[in-house]
């Protein structure tokens, strides 16, 4: 086990190490900062200060290490556009993504998961092509287009609720739809397989031989044992919601850490791109090292394949 453990760990260190090396150089290639920090027709010589001010004048290799360093000590480095460590504004970003990331990912059970059931128990019929037409448009559908069809419809024709901001919760109604939609229609899908192989199970057909009633039978036996998946792949998907909400949260102007995201891209902030994708990178990695662990210790199996 801990042969097992030390393993996966391993692996998520270098997943990490790789993560930082690839954003670090990606960021670097959409240009320099210094031109958009300096006013229009600044001389060279104040582009070189500001050059010389952030370290961007260095060598890459070196702005690399020094990066690194300042990592491992828990230091992000300060925004270059908002002159404020980047640690500051992911917390200050991080409650409201945490809330539109819930409110979707509630969404997505409650819509999915009854319509993936619903799917598996009348297989073949209405529903069943219902649940895979549904699927397939929640898949298919970008969540930009999702988000401005919301917007059109719901606010400009009927005027019903606020297209942009937060503060509210009717602000939060629309982003949390078009954010959801996606993973509504992925728990739909997962939710009908595990349905459909439980029950084919031995001990489901062993409950309806004793006379259970049906609703007993779905209920108590099949969607109980169907859900473990369910739930596991809802634990990675409310992170990713958390992380990578960058569209949703453009589309309808929600101060999120996806937004934060957007604006450092736009201002060619190193630092704030650099630290929102390795702190959803740490998140996501740490996240899947627990589940590998503790399906490890549910089911020894696993670590012994290893």
């Amino acid at each position: 086990m801990r042969h097992y453990i030390a393993k996966r760990v391993g692996y998520s260190v270098l997943s990490l190490l790789l993560l930082s090396l690839t954003i670090f150089l990606f960021i670097r290639l959409t240009g320099d900062p210094a031109s958009l920090l300096t006013e229009p027709g600044a001389s060279a010589a104040d582009v070189a200060a500001i050059q010389h001010k952030f370290g961007l004048d260095r060598p890459v290799w070196v702005q690399y290490g020094l990066f690194m360093f300042n990592l491992l000590r828990g230091d992000l480095g300060d925004s270059f556009y908002y002159q404020t460590p980047v640690l500051e504004l992911y917390q200050s970003r991080l409650p409201h993504s945490l809330l539109l990331g819930v409110v979707a990912m509630g969404f997505s059970l409650v819509l999915g998961i009854p319509t993936g059931i619903l799917a598996a128990i009348r297989v073949g019929r209405f529903w069943d092509s219902a649940g895979k037409l549904f699927a397939l448009l929640g898949l298919s559908l970008p969540s930009f287009l999702v988000g401005l069809l919301l917007i059109l419809f719901f606010s400009v024709y009927l005027e019903w609720l606020p297209s942009s901001g937060s503060g509210t919760f009717w602000h939060l109604l629309m982003p949390a739809f078009a954010l959801g939609w996606y993973f509504a229609a992925a728990h739909m899908r997962l939710t009908r397989s595990s349905m459909l192989e439980v029950l084919g199970s031995e001990y489901v057909k062993l409950a309806r031989l004793k006379g259970l009633p049906e609703a007993l039978v779905i209920g108590k036996h099949a969607f109980k044992n169907a859900l473990i998946p369910v739930l596991t792949l809802a634990g990675i998907n409310l992170i990713q919601m958390i992380n990578v909400a960058v569209v949703v949260e453009t589309v309808f102007a929600w101060p999120g850490i996806g937004r934060l995201l957007y604006e450092g891209v736009t201002f060619r902030d190193f630092p704030v791109v650099q630290g929102v994708v390795i702190l959803g990178g740490s998140m996501i990695v740490v996240v899947n090292l627990l589940i590998d662990i503790v399906y490890a210790l549910v089911d020894p199996r696993i670590r012994l394949e290893q």
